[in-house]
This record gives structure tokens, C-alpha cells and sequence, in this order.
């Protein structure tokens, strides 16, 4: 029996339906009517057993205090398993709104104020965000785009500026956003010698999980077990399977101490029982979403594949760093020679695109932009035509 094929060329007007992409441009002191690529969740209708599950609970009527039962850890336990090679123990588990609310939380919990904490910009702009506002130092130890178009971590940089700073706590992008890298087990494993070396607590995010394209996801606490004992590792439904707005994500501890001091600091946030409708996607999410995720996968390389081959063709100029993973493409605009301010004319004001500035993600950003292609191949086409015109006209 063949499966149902999903249609992710169609095109839903999300406009009107208090959408931060594209219902507050203006407000966000953007041009009314802009084409919005930037903020990380999809243009497509999460998996229709999702939605079934979510409609089956609001008929129900009530949304008293909710938290998931065996089945819904079994279901994650079954993902992470299958998918990642991953066995999770439901005495790691704690569920918290979102992987950034758990940054803040690792921050409060593992540092005190004046304290450094270690960041690889450029990066997920929420990272620097948790660690100022909460009166902690950024200790960046920067990525570097190598002659083979990759970009690299320089792990000597990393532990000569942990151990200047005092560096207790380390927050991991993987899969790497924006850069799209996917960090092999080669990597990780020497990074983890540093931090097991200097007793460094690590934060692995690794909400984009489930989009790899190249190489494989390695969990970093599935490396060994001295890693596993220091690492506070967050992922969610989220991004996986468009549910962002239904506050929901998974993150396991297994060092009981680590989970105390983390538990505590979510007691005096005021935090307690969790999105009721978040539980009822995530579990179904996983349990049923799987073949709709493996067409999205593939609808994605061919988005992926249409705008390497436009630059290419059409936008020479701008270069594509070739992601390994998630659906957030590094564009380098380097070539065009323009200053911040004239880059942002160029892509805001005169191509009409709503991008993310790669000066979001630290300085070492500047000159590039992250552009979001989770969205029906049409957009992509439009995006790229009104940027080749922006730029045939300078």
C-alpha cells in the first residue's frame, strides 16, 4: 500500500493569524507586504496525525493542568532511539517551554553573575542573548570558514580561552545553526577531551537533530559516559515537525546533580505544568510523524538543490555555504562589497526580502545572511528572482 503523498508546493496564507513572520513586519520596522525568509519555523501544515491528535483534544473541552504519562516518554524514548541510536532513561527527562528558556535556566543553574560562558559564533543569536541579560560574560571562541568552503571549530582557541576565562559552562550548536554544519564524532570527541580536561559543563542543543543531509547527528552525550555525566543535552518537536508555537521541548540530564540544580532554577522561574496541546503534538509527532518527515527531507535537499543551482546560474556573486544540515542556508554576500547599512538597502528595500543578517549571529557574521527554505519551492523562486533583480540593478 503506498503512502500518502504530502503536498508541500502548497502555498497557505498564514497572514491574519497573529504570525511574527508575516504578520509583523511593520512592527519589527520592516515594509509592510515584505517576502519573509527569516525566523526558523516552516510554511507547511504539521503532519496530519498531529493535527488529529490536537483536534481530538480540543473537542474534549477542558485544558485543566496536563503532563505526559508513560506513553508520551515512551514515544520520545522510540525516536531517539530509532532515529538517533540513542537509549534515553526517563529519570533524565525534564520538559520545559523551549530549548532557549533551558539555556537560561544552564546559565542560572551551573554560573553566577560576572561568570564566563563559551558560545562558537557565529551562532543561534538567542545563545549571547540568555548569557548577557543574565549578567554573564561571552567567551566567544570563533568558527573559521576554511579554504574547503567549511567551516571549522579551532579547538586549541577553545581551551587556551577556557582556561583565561575560567570557563565552567559551554553551549553546542548541533547540527550548527546558522552555518548548517554537522559536527562529526571526530569533532565532538576531541571537543569533549577539552571539556572533560577542564571540567566544563556542556549545553548541546540539538533542536535540529533531524536535519542532516550529509554525515550523520551525533549526540554528544551518546559518546561516551563521561560525556554523558556533564552534559545537559535539549531537544524538542519544534523544528522537526513545525510546532514551535506549542511551547514544548525535551531535555535529558542524566547526572542527578546537574538535573537538581537545573530543576531548581526552573522552581524559582514560577515554572511548572506544561502547554497541554504541546504534550498531545509532541507525542503524537513522534510516534506518527515519521514518513511525513522523510518527504519533507526530501523536498528540502531539492529546495536546497534549486538555490545552489540559481546562484550558480544566475547570482554568482553570492555563495552558498554548503549545508551539512537544518533548514537554515549561510549565504556569503561578501563579493558585493557592500557595507552592513547598503546590504540591508539592497535585500530590504529594493529586493523586498526579509532575511536574517549574519551580523544577528555575532560579528563574524557580518557580510553574510541566513535564509530560511522551509517553505513551498514557489517562495524560494520568487525570493531569488526579486534578489537577482536587486542586484543586476546596483
Amino acid at each position: 500500500m503506498s503512502k500518502e503523498r504530502i503536498d508541500f508546493d502548497e502555498r497557505i496564507d498564514r497572514k491574519n493569524t497573529s504570525c511574527i513572520k508575516y504578520d509583523f513586519a511593520v512592527q519589527r520596522g520592516k515594509p509592510e507586504g515584505i517576502l519573509p525568509l527569516w525566523v526558523a519555523d516552516m510554511d507547511f501544515k504539521a503532519p496530519q496525525p498531529v493535527l488529529d491528535a490536537l483536534k481530538d483534544r480540543v473537542e474534549h473541552g477542558i485544558f485543566g493542568y496536563s503532563e505526559g504519562k508513560e506513553e508520551y516518554f515512551e514515544a520520545v524514548q522510540d525516536w531517539m532511539g530509532r532515529r538517533h541510536g540513542w537509549a534515553v532513561e526517563r529519570k533524565w527527562l525534564v520538559k520545559t517551554p523551549g530549548v532557549v528558556f533551558a539555556l537560561a535556566m544552564a546559565v542560572k543553574a551551573y554560573t553566577k553573575p560576572g561568570d564566563g560562558v563559551m558560545i562558537q559564533q557565529p551562532v543561534y543569536y538567542p545563545f549571547s542573548e540568555v548569557i548577557e541579560d543574565n549578567d554573564r560574560k561571552i567567551i566567544d571562541n570563533t568558527l573559521y570558514l576554511g579554504e574547503d568552503g567549511i567551516y571549522h571549530m579551532d579547538l586549541e582557541d577553545f581551551e587556551k580561552k577556557a582556561v583565561e576565562n575560567q570557563v565552567k559552562l559551554y553551549f553546542l550548536c548541533s547540527p550548527h545553526n546558522p552555518v548548517g554544519r554537522v559536527w562529526t564524532r571526530e569533532e565532538l570527541t576531541q571537543l569533549g577531551e577539552i571539556c572533560e580536561r577542564l571540567d566544563i559543563i556542556v549545553v548541546s542543543d540539538e533542536i535540529h537533530q533531524d536535519f542532516v543531509f550529509k554525515g550523520k547527528h551525533q549526540v554528544f552525550a551518546a559518546i561516551n559516559e563521561k560525556l554523558k555525566n556533564r552534559t545537559i543535552t535539549c531537544t524538542a518537536p519544534s523544528k522537526t515537525f513545525n510546532v514551535a508555537g506549542l511551547q514544548i521541548s525535551n531535555i535529558f540530564i542524566s547526572n542527578p546533580e546537574l538535573k537538581r540544580k537545573f530543576k531548581k532554577e526552573i522552581a524559582a522561574a514560577g515554572y511548572s505544568q506544561l502547554n497541554a496541546l504541546g504534550l498531545t503534538a509532541c507525542e503524537a509527532a513522534y510516534r506518527y510523524g515519521e514518513d511525513w518527515h522523510d518527504q519533507l527531507m526530501e523536498y528540502l535537499k531539492e529546495n536546497i538543490n534549486l538555490v545552489r543551482t540559481y546562484l550558480t546560474d544566475n547570482l554568482p556573486q553570492i555563495k552558498l555555504i554548503e549545508p551539512d544540515g537544518t533548514y537554515l542556508i549561510w549565504l556569503d554576500f561578501r563579493a558585493l562589497g557592500l557595507s552592513e547599512q547598503e546590504r540591508e538597502e539592497l535585500i530590504v528595500k529594493k529586493a523586498g526580502l526579509w532575511l536574517d543578517s549574519g551580523a544577528m549571529f555575532g560579528s563574524i557574521g557580518e557580510g553574510f545572511e541566513r535564509i530560511n527554505i522551509a517553505c513551498p519551492r514557489s517562495i524560494i523562486m520568487e525570493a531569488l528572482d526579486q534578489l537577482k533583480t536587486a542586484v543586476k540593478n546596483l
